[in-house]
């Protein structure tokens, strides 16, 4: 006999932020890259110093928001 929990087999349903957030669409892998292009040019203009990529990452990030926010208002 199966020990398998009665009940609806069928997936619940997500909401629409939580299923963003799990399946990465064409949107996000087009910012991930525009972040990724901006890091390295900070990178770049920082001397090519490793050890700081994760603020540089950050830093690209915050600054493409800040420039998407400013052209929606």
């Amino acid at each position: 006999m199966s020990s398998k929990p009665k009940g609806n087999a069928e997936p619940q349903a997500i909401s629409g932020q939580a299923a963003q957030t799990r399946a990465p669409s064409v949107g996000n892998a087009e910012r991930d890259q525009e972040i990724r292009r901006r890091a390295y040019e900070i990178y770049l203009e920082r001397g090519e110093q490793p050890g700081r990529e994760l603020d540089d990452w950050l830093q690209a990030e915050r600054e493409l928001e800040g420039g998407v926010l400013a052209q929606a208002g």
